[in-house]
This record gives structure tokens, C-alpha cells and sequence, in this order.
């Protein structure tokens, strides 16, 4: 895993992902944060830890358009801007964090031998509190948005 700080884009992963933003049409860039993070929270079996890193990374994006939610500023993250995002996509953030922080996760066991995890878990974790105050998440009275 290329590392280089526990934060949602500071990964080799997630610094692509923001790339692969960068490049496509604005218009298609609500759609791939959807699909990212709906091909995370559908996964049953082992989850691999490039999805999941990219699904923090999706899920940080809609956080930042949530009230309370932080910008995303990191010189890692998209350079180009994400459109206003449908408020269902909280949910379906919400899910695949839950799926990211739950076993079997090879980012969760990367993190956990790094010797960061509870750091990094923590991030996410404040991360996912955001999405569900956000409302349209599980937890706050909304439906999960996995269909």
C-alpha cells in the first residue's frame, strides 16, 4: 500500500481515483463516486484494499458537500470540481464505510498492521459521523442506498 498518511487521499489509490475524476466529464463525475462506493457496499466476500481506499476517498468527496463536512484541499484529491452531488449518495458512503470497517477488509488489516489503525479507523469513522448528520444515511432515518 502506498502510504504516505493516514488522510482519505494519501494513498497512492485514492490520488489515481482523484485523477480518474479529473479526466472524465463533470457531468459523469456523480456517477462514478456512485459506482465506486455502491461496488464497496455491495461486497460480500473479501474486499480488496484498492475499492476500499477508493471508497474512502468517494465517500470523503460527498462528506465535503454535507453540512459540517470538510473541503477537500489536499493537493491529492481532484483538482477539477465535483458537481452538487444527489443527497442519497450519503447513504451509500455510509454503507461502504461500514463495509470497509468490517472484516474481511485487506485495507482494515493493512491499517491494523501499520500500527495505525486506530488512527486511521478514527478518521473514517469521524468521516461517516458527518455523512449520517448529513441525513439520507442509515442511521439518520434514511434508507440505505444500495438499490
Amino acid at each position: 500500500m502506498g502510504t504516505w498518511d493516514i488522510g482519505h487521499f494519501d494513498n497512492d489509490t485514492a490520488a489515481d481515483f482523484s485523477g480518474s475524476l479529473d479526466d472524465a466529464a463533470e457531468a459523469d463525475r456523480p456517477g462514478i463516486l456512485r459506482e465506486t462506493l455502491l461496488r464497496v457496499a455491495r461486497t460480500e466476500e473479501y474486499l480488496d484494499s484498492d475499492e476500499a481506499a477508493e471508497a474512502v476517498a468517494a465517500a470523503a468527496l460527498v462528506a465535503a458537500q454535507c453540512p459540517g463536512g470538510e473541503p477537500v484541499t489536499t493537493a491529492y484529491g481532484p483538482d477539477e470540481p465535483i458537481p452538487a452531488l444527489p443527497p442519497e449518495l450519503r447513504g451509500l458512503a455510509v454503507s461502504a464505510l461500514d463495509r470497509t470497517l468490517r472484516e474481511p477488509s485487506e485495507l482494515l488489516e493493512l491499517w491494523d498492521e501499520s500500527g495505525s489503525g486506530p488512527a486511521w479507523r478514527a478518521d473514517v469513522l469521524r468521516l461517516r459521523d458527518v455523512l449520517v448528520a448529513g441525513g439520507d444515511a442509515p442511521g439518520a432515518g434514511g434508507e440505505s442506498a444500495l438499490g
